[in-house]
């Protein structure tokens, strides 16, 4: 057998444009506590560029080899970005139901303009208005993100 005719899933190729990527990954906060995290379970998979991952986590992966472990810290700006004031909007209470509960700290799913979900933060209320939080609630966040490289192929196999 020619390496021109061995199976391209067993390619040792780095991460890359044109790469279908298998890993396991954590995403934590400075305190060490964790967001979100799927190790003892199946890996996950994507397509390098294709928007599954933020552009500044996707950056950091580029040229991992299959089998390598790495944690990386990411700032605000290559993460979730920075709190943005207008993302902070007062809403009049007649948008929520009468018998709504209103907590702070509550979040609510509003409609956007394209038709999706858009999860907003309760953070002030009284009799007339509602102010909610629209910011992604990891923003201005500094992210640990652990990353464990199963596989790395070309993205056509699929």
């Amino acid at each position: 057998m020619t390496p021109r005719e061995q199976n391209p899933v067993t390619l040792d190729v780095p991460v890359g444009e044109g790469t279908r990527v298998f890993l396991n990954f954590s995403v934590s906060l400075e305190d060490g506590s964790e967001v979100d995290s799927n190790f003892g379970g199946e890996p996950v998979n994507f397509v390098v560029g294709d928007g599954s991952l933020l552009p500044g986590f996707e950056q950091l992966l580029l040229g991992m080899a299959p089998g390598q472990r790495q944690m990386f810290t990411v700032l605000p700006e290559d993460a979730f970005g920075q709190p943005n004031d207008n993302n902070v909007q007062i809403l009049s209470r007649e948008h929520f139901d009468d018998d709504a509960e209103l907590e702070i700290g509550l979040v609510f799913s509003f409609a956007d303009a394209a038709g999706g979900e858009l999860p907003g933060l309760i953070v002030a209320f009284d009799e007339e208005e509602v102010t909610v939080d629209f910011n992604h609630p990891l923003a201005g966040r500094t992210i640990h993100f652990d990353v464990l490289v199963h596989r790395v192929e070309p993205a056509e196999l699929h």
